[in-house]
C-alpha cells in the first residue's frame, strides 16, 4: 500500500519517481493480491525494483551543482537501465511467486545487472544524503540513510534466500525514506 500513497501525486504533480512507484504498485499488486504470474508483471517488477532506486539517486545528484557528476550519473544509469532490461529479456524469469511471497531463484544476470544500479545508486543516496545532513542538520537526511541501509538489507537477505525478511525489511525502509523525503 504505501507506494500507491507514494504515487499518488503522479495525477497532479507527474514525474518519474511517481510513474515508477505507481507501475511497481500495479505489477506487486497483481503479483501477490491476486497471485497472476506472467513474465509481463515479473518483468515490470523487477524493473522497477532497481529503477526506484535508481531515480532517487538521480534527483539526489541533481540536487548537486556539479554537471559533470551528473552527465556521468546519467550515463550510468541509462547504460545499466538497458543491461538490465537485456537482461530481463534474455533470462528466463520463471515464476518468482511460491505462495503468494517471491521466494523463487532469480538468474544471475538479473542480480548483477539489478545490483549494479541499485548498489551504486544507494551509495550516492546515503553520501549526498550524508552531505546534507552535515551541512542543515536536517534529521530527515538520517531516515533516508537509514531507509536505504534497511533495503539494501532487505535486497541483500532476498539474494541470501531469506524471502521472509523481504516484506518487513522493504516496508520499514520505504516508510523511513518516505519519512525522509516527506
Amino acid at each position: 500500500m504505501l507506494p500507491l500513497f507514494l504515487s499518488v501525486d503522479l495525477v497532479s504533480n507527474p514525474n518519474q519517481e511517481s510513474f515508477s512507484l505507481l507501475l511497481f504498485l500495479l505489477a506487486s499488486f497483481q503479483l501477490f493480491a491476486f497471485g497472476i504470474y506472467s513474465y509481463l508483471l515479473a518483468f515490470i517488477y523487477l524493473l522497477t525494483v532497481s529503477l526506484v532506486v535508481g531515480f532517487l539517486a538521480l534527483g539526489s545528484i541533481f540536487l548537486l551543482n556539479n554537471k559533470v557528476l551528473k552527465s556521468l550519473f546519467i550515463v550510468y544509469f541509462i547504460f545499466t537501465t538497458i543491461f538490465l532490461i537485456y537482461t530481463l529479456i534474455t533470462s528466463q524469469i520463471g515464476n518468482i511467486i511460491v505462495n503468494y511471497v517471491v521466494a523463487g531463484s532469480i538468474p544471475l544476470p538479473i542480480i548483477i545487472s539489478s545490483s549494479l544500479m541499485t548498489f551504486v545508486s544507494s551509495i550516492i543516496i546515503i553520501v549526498i544524503a550524508a552531505l546534507s545532513y552535515k551541512r542543515k542538520k536536517d534529521k530527515r537526511m538520517l531516515s533516508i540513510i537509514a531507509g536505504i541501509l534497511v533495503v539494501s538489507f532487505a535486497g541483500t537477505m532476498y539474494i541470501a534466500s531469506f524471502p521472509s525478511l523481504l516484506y518487513y525489511s522493504e516496508f520499514i525502509g520505504i516508510l523511513l525514506l518516505w519519512l525522509g523525503f516527506w
